[in-house]
């Protein structure tokens, strides 16, 4: 089978990971790039047990869901899968993703899935993009033969699922100006100037990431990281950007010699201005570190945690559990509504910046703890700092551990809010909630326009 040409293949349904489906002799085919109402030729590329896998050779008719693409780099970078199809089929596919993913593995069939809340903007909406050097940019067959580019370096993003392959990016639509034009000087002033893109195979050269934020309020954060601590030419770098853009309100570098570019674990070094950036809900004010976690999309995370609340059901009088509250957002965002919130994280650096955060905005019913959740959580904890009344809990991709569930179950709760990037392991985590909890509420909520991902808000409530 592997090999093969199945032609006319109807695309029917669209996979909770965005890939489309159709149907052959019985076995699903998953297949990229493609989407429900096309006709398309399908070459198999692998075989498995119950399904196959595949990718369009050819398009006999299209879907009526698509439209032109916006993007030059669009199907290559990975960035934005579905521009191509009209918005209105977005919002409708991701909501029936997490009605399905909800009925198949949270088996709730009583509760209707509330209609999304689409994203403010479909364009220029994340507040950070992270960019990688390599000496040698990733070339189309197209390019190869015409010879109209060499193999010079590029500063952009991985080609999907590989990680020493990047495409040099021109321009991008996710992150609002000056972005491209950082992105552009960078790269310009690294040819001028002779400073060396990094090889990913064999770690050799001088520039390896570069990462840009911005918030609301104007405030823009750029982090230069190097595989070493050449002064002289990382200076010239930095102060060129500095002079250049004004805008720019804290400049900070790392120096990387690890194989990967992940730097939680390693020092950032200030260059100029401060070494944070703030951001601004409702009158809070949130500070944002080079190594904070801050949701992507800050207009939508206002609605997100508007809607929270609201299914919070606030009095003023609740004691409050905020679980992986990273840098304490959610926390300090309830807090003048609670009598007193316990936030809770495994990253040290995140809950002192949740401290700080508390601080800033002059809230004192906020207390925050570090430390391994399912250890952490425990009836000791909840008799020395009370028994919450309610819950919210955002978790990352994989949800919760069975322990952190089963202590949730435990604490009897009056309400529990679950916040989740991942339909598939919230709808778990509920089903193992159920037999303590109903769902009274589901919010779908588009924080990604253009990608398959949606975030979802569950509401449970303890049973009588």
């Amino acid at each position: 089978m592997k090999g093969k040409i199945i032609e006319k293949v109807q695309i029917e349904d669209i996979a909770d990971d965005g890939r489309s489906v159709a149907k052959h002799n019985g076995l699903v085919i998953f297949i990229d790039k493609a989407m429900p109402g096309d006709v398309v030729d399908v070459l198999i590329t692998r075989k498995h047990s119950s399904y196959l896998e595949g990718k369009v050779t050819f398009r006999h008719e299209s879907s009526k869901h698509r439209i032109d693409h916006f993007c030059k780099h669009f199907g290559i970078c990975g960035g934005c899968k579905w521009q191509d199809m009209e918005y209105e089929a977005q919002l409708f596919f991701k909501h029936k993703q997490v009605q399905e993913t909800m009925q198949r593995i949270g088996k709730i069939t009583n509760v209707d899935v509330l209609p999304i809340i689409p994203s403010t903007q479909l364009k220029y909406y994340r507040n950070k993009l992270d960019y990688s050097f390599h000496d040698k940019k990733w070339l189309s067959k197209e390019q190869y033969i015409n010879l109209d580019e060499n193999k010079g370096p590029a500063l952009g993003y991985h080609i999907p699922g590989r990680y020493d392959q990047v495409i040099d990016i021109d321009e991008c639509f996710l992150q609002p100006a000056p972005s491209d034009a950082i992105r552009s000087a960078v790269r310009d002033y690294a040819l001028e100037n002779n400073l060396s893109y990094i090889n990913i195979r064999n770690k050799k050269g001088l520039l390896r990431g570069l990462i840009i934020r911005n918030t609301m309020k104007g405030e823009m954060m750029v982090i230069v990281m190097v595989s070493d601590d050449n002064q002289e030419q990382l200076s010239g770098l930095l102060n060129h950007l500095g002079e250049r853009f004004p805008e720019i309100t804290s400049l900070l570098y790392i120096i990387n010699q690890k194989a990967n570019d992940t730097f939680h674990d390693l020092p950032v070094h200030l260059f100029k201005g401060k070494d944070h950036i703030m951001e601004q809900m409702d009158g809070l004010h949130f500070r944002i570190g080079p190594k904070s976690f801050f949701q992507t999309n800050a207009l939508q995370t206002l609605t997100l945690y508007r809607t929270a609340r609201e299914f919070a059901a606030l009095t003023g009088n609740q004691t409050v559990y905020d679980l992986y509250t990273g840098t304490g957002t959610i926390a300090n965002y309830v807090a003048r509504q609670s009598k007193k919130v316990i936030g809770i994280d495994f990253v040290a650096d995140a809950i002192a910046d949740a401290k700080i955060n508390s601080s800033i905005n002059a809230i004192e019913n906020t207390s925050f703890f570090a430390g391994d959740m399912m250890k952490l959580l425990s009836a000791d904890f909840f008799n020395a700092n009370g028994k919450p009344e309610v819950i919210i809990t955002d978790p990352p991709r994989a949800g919760m551990h069975i322990d952190v569930v089963k202590q949730l179950a435990e604490s009897q709760a009056e309400r529990i809010v679950y916040i989740s990037c991942n339909p598939s392991t919230q709808a778990r985590d509920v089903q193992l909630l159920s037999e303590a909890y109903d769902v009274a509420k589901l919010q779908p909520v588009d924080m990604f326009p253009h990608t398959a991902h949606v975030e979802n808000i569950a509401l449970l409530v303890k049973k009588q």
